[in-house]
């Protein structure tokens, strides 16, 4: 039983793994080729699909690369703080630059990944809203030079 709070893990059959895995290679693959791909037909993988959105196992969204819209820094913040972490992870989450926040074990409590537009604009964020948030001790930053891999694709293999 899952404790309070926590969501329950959904168990995935091969078939609900094949559909995610085809909807990771193109998002827009329409439900007639998906059913074709993995022995199901178009009805039946609209309503997987749904099931698999509405219980939260995936979101079908656009990826974009901050690079081509205007976003030329990212960096990963680590943060030492002190206090409530899930207090602290939860004003971190509300901030519109941070895409990624994680609370971790080892040398940093908190880290949070952010996108800015620029260096100005990544000072900005960690001087005036990251560093001013209670519980905030110390920070790291450590900045994006080149993104060499992103994926979205775990959970299936």
């Amino acid at each position: 039983m899952a404790a309070p709070g926590k969501p329950t893990p959904m168990t995935l059959d091969a078939t609900s793994k094949a559909i995610i895995e085809q909807l990771q290679a193109d998002g827009r693959r329409p439900y007639a080729a998906i059913g074709k791909a993995v022995g199901l037909s178009e009805a039946a993988v609209r309503q997987r699909v749904q099931r698999l959105v509405e219980s939260g196992v995936v979101q079908i969204v656009a990826v974009t690369d901050p690079l081509q819209v205007g976003f030329t820094r990212q960096a990963m913040i680590g943060i030492k703080a002190e206090g409530d972490l899930e207090k602290l992870a939860d004003a971190l989450a509300a901030l519109s630059e941070v895409d990624y926040v994680v609370i971790t074990a080892g040398a940093f409590d908190v880290l949070v990944e952010v996108v800015c537009e620029d260096d100005e604009h990544l000072l900005e964020v960690l001087n005036q809203q990251i560093r001013t948030l209670p519980g905030v001790r110390t920070t790291e930053t450590f900045v994006y030079l080149k993104l060499r891999k992103q994926l979205y694709d775990w959970g299936t293999r």
